[in-house]
């Protein structure tokens, strides 16, 4: 029996698994839903719909960079378990709220003065759960697993998550939104019914008054955190890799349409492979690393990644496909010459991606006392999420100029480099500082 398996029959880990499972679902189901409805029913100009892409993007990790202080505080001075089931209680009325704006979009009852401003809301308030939800599920996992059941179980949770973001983004992509209205309020109900198994995970520090000065106690949390060399490297890598993600999320929608030509059902195709490819990169570098957290393989993940990049983006500008204005359906899309290309180099992208990210979490809970893994998760999604909004608002700078979508994935190509060297200096220090978990 593997360790995923064993994992997977324990009450320890299940509940937290299909809870944050149902969460990753719920949160793409939605944040898809709206903006491929948004993008190929209400714009119609590149500008505007690459432009709403990445205000939505943005709009969701904005509560990442003000609120993780005080989410990382909480996850650890007080029971785990219960603040998880507070945020999918509170989930609930947020999916509401967003149903209602899709519901009035479908309607066409005052989409841009109603109905765009009340699903933004909503995506902002979903950023907001998710930003308390997000510690909580790496920092319980030392808790709840044995010492080297932990890179197995931060597989199987990054595994899981995209999992859910393929099955969230296929429906978003093939469902009628009036639908997609209906299934994320009854996922966020079954979300809340999941959590109330998580087991009790009580803080392992004596409770602490809360620092509700959010930027004092985010600038705190991050200098506390950052004294850790592994530590250090691993978040600077990981926030320069989801830069990368926030960027090619961005593009996907506005690339599908405008440059290849394609329905909203083949944007949604690539949000799929790229989902896959994750997934499937984050259970291979387990089985590379045989249950050892290392960053041996972080540079070579991403530089091979970064080529990926490069080969997606000399196909994108190598398609040239007549379809007299009309779009193509997945079935057409995929009979074009090049549609092979361009999807095995997609799905080389996300592998590669999976590859390099997985161990770097996996450090941030394991190098820290497990007292203060929330918060450590917590420094590490401030520092993601304001690299992820400076990348958001790269992209609409560059569309507002006038730079080409497909040209803009070289700028990812470029990111990836940075992060190469970031991956080896976190190596450098693994070796010389003799990280725990790691084998030489």
């Amino acid at each position: 029996m593997t360790t995923s398996t064993h994992l997977l029959r324990r009450r320890r880990f299940l509940p937290l698994f299909v809870t944050q499972l149902l969460n990753a679902f719920n949160d793409n189901l939605y944040k898809n839903a709206m903006v491929l409805f948004v993008v190929y029913s209400v714009y119609n100009s590149e500008a505007e719909e690459a432009k709403f892409s990445a205000i939505a993007s943005g709009v969701f990790i904005l509560p990442f960079f003000v609120l993780s202080a005080l989410s990382g505080q909480l996850a650890d001075m007080r029971d785990k378990a219960r603040i998880i089931r507070i945020i999918k209680a509170c989930e609930i009325p947020i999916m509401i709220c967003g149903a209602a704006g899709l519901l009035l979009a479908w309607k066409g009852i005052m989409v841009s003065m109603l109905a765009i401003p009340l699903m933004l809301l909503a995506l902002f308030a979903m950023g907001v759960h998710s930003t308390f939800f997000g510690p909580i599920k790496y920092a319980i996992l030392p808790q709840h697993l044995k010492k080297e059941e932990v890179l197995a179980g931060t597989g199987m949770v990054e595994a899981g998550t995209y999992i859910a973001v393929l099955t969230g983004t296929i429906l978003a992509g093939w469902i009628p939104v009036e639908w997609a209205a209906g299934a994320v309020v009854i996922t966020a109900m079954i979300g809340y019914a999941t959590s109330r198994s998580v087991p009790p995970a009580p803080p392992m520090i004596e409770p602490q008054p809360l620092d509700h000065h959010v930027l004092r106690a985010s600038v705190a949390l991050v200098r506390n955190t950052m004294h850790e060399r592994c530590v250090f490297y691993a978040i600077l890598a990981i926030s320069f890799f989801w830069t990368i993600g926030a960027v090619l999320f961005i593009q996907f929608p506005p690339l599908a349409k405008n440059v290849l030509m394609a329905s909203k059902e083949v944007a949604s195709l690539f949000l799929v492979i790229f989902s896959v490819g994750v997934a499937v990169g984050s259970m291979s570098i387990n089985a590379l690393l045989k249950g050892n957290v290392s960053a041996r393989y972080a540079p070579a993940s991403i530089l091979v990644m970064a080529l990926f990049v490069v080969a997606f983006h000399l196909v994108c500008q190598a398609w040239d496909v007549d379809t007299g204005g009309a779009l193509l359906d997945v079935g057409d899309f995929v009979r074009e010459p090049l549609a092979i290309p361009l999807l095995l180099t997609l799905l080389g992208i996300a592998f590669s991606g999976g590859m390099f990210v997985v161990p770097l979490y996996a450090f941030l809970t394991t190098r820290v006392d497990p007292s203060q893994a929330a918060r450590t998760i917590a420094a590490n999604n401030i520092v993601n999420s304001g690299a992820m909004v400076g990348g958001s608002l790269l992209a609409v700078s560059l569309s507002a100029i006038g730079v080409a979508i497909a040209d803009q994935l070289l700028l990812s190509a470029a990111m990836c480099g940075v992060s190469a060297w970031l991956g080896y200096r976190l190596y450098k220090a693994e070796r010389e500082t003799a990280c725990p978990g790691t084998v030489h």
